[in-house]
């Protein structure tokens, strides 16, 4: 099933000895595998995806330094044959596990959850400090202002995922979006350098020691309000441990009162992003609150 993936890799690196292929379940834009147990490679699943993956790869090299968590530092590529497929990187493998939610409640210390919530609120600080010349370096031209790409995404939930929502739901939708684009919550937001994904699912972490050990998919990484990587972190792991990682991060009172919406829009991003790919675990995973 994935040895496409194996032949494309050894064709651009002959020399690169594969043992050990395992294929990864997550993942919602890219197919992953993991190759010898020590190297993540991944391949974008769309067409849309190579440029992101490309976007990505720039990021990367661009914020590592401003950066103390690890992050993926890509080692292998291919971007020359841009078919979903062909095009992929490969970086070495973060050692640890996603910190799930579950994860998180099951740690009786709590000067762990207190160094976990510290060490998260003290990655987002760097990256959304990472200086104005790197930040427009790797400006791209579909970034837009947080105001303008949410008054798009209502557009994109009202014309298509409507049909599939009750009426009340509807409303209840409509009402939170003209809320924030019309009020003062979504007025004068600074812009920063954002992760974009900044959930469970791409922060990792070492039950062992009880620490973070890197910050992983940078998929979605581009200009954007810090406000909306915060919304990761509530809708992961809940009120208490947001309010946690908050007190470690200067300016946190300004973006707090944004972290509400985003997380509402992200059911409704995710039924979006299955609806458009065909990818029906994804939209029914996303609707099923709002039929």
């Amino acid at each position: 099933m994935y040895e496409p993936y194996i032949d494309r890799i050894t064709e651009v690196y002959p020399d690169l000895r594969i043992d050990d292929c395992v294929p990864s379940d997550i993942g919602q834009n890219n197919d992953v595998f993991f190759i010898n147990r020590s190297l993540v490679f991944r391949f974008p699943k769309y067409e849309a995806g190579i440029d992101a993956l490309s976007k990505e790869k720039t990021i990367l090299e661009r914020i590592s330094s401003f950066v103390t968590l690890p992050i993926p530092l890509p080692q292998y590529e291919a971007f020359e044959k841009r078919e979903a497929g062909h095009v992929f990187i490969g970086y070495p493998l973060i050692p640890g596990e996603p910190l799930w939610k579950e994860s998180l409640n099951g740690i009786a210390d709590g000067r762990v959850v207190n160094r976990l919530a510290s060490q998260l609120a003290a990655f987002l600080t760097e990256l959304h400090s990472v200086p104005a010349e790197i930040v427009q370096a790797v400006r791209q031209p579909d970034d837009r202002d947080p105001l303008d790409e949410m008054s798009e995404l209502f557009n994109q939930i009202r014309h298509l995922l409507f049909p599939y929502m009750r009426k009340d739901a509807q409303a209840s939708v409509t009402e939170t979006f003209e809320a924030f684009l019309n009020g003062e919550a979504g007025s004068g937001i600074e812009t920063t350098l954002i992760h974009g994904d900044f959930g469970a699912s791409n922060i990792i972490w070492q039950p062992v020691t009880g620490a973070v050990s890197g910050i992983i998919d940078f998929g979605g990484s581009g200009l954007g309000d810090p406000a909306y990587d915060w919304a990761g972190i509530r809708a992961s792991y809940g009120e208490h441990f947001f309010d946690m990682c908050m007190e470690h991060y200067p300016n946190g009172p300004k973006v707090k009162e944004r972290v509400t919406f985003y997380q509402s829009t992200f059911a409704l991003q995710e039924a979006l992003h299955g609806l458009l790919h065909h990818d029906r675990q994804a939209f029914e995973a996303g609707i099923k609150d709002y039929r």
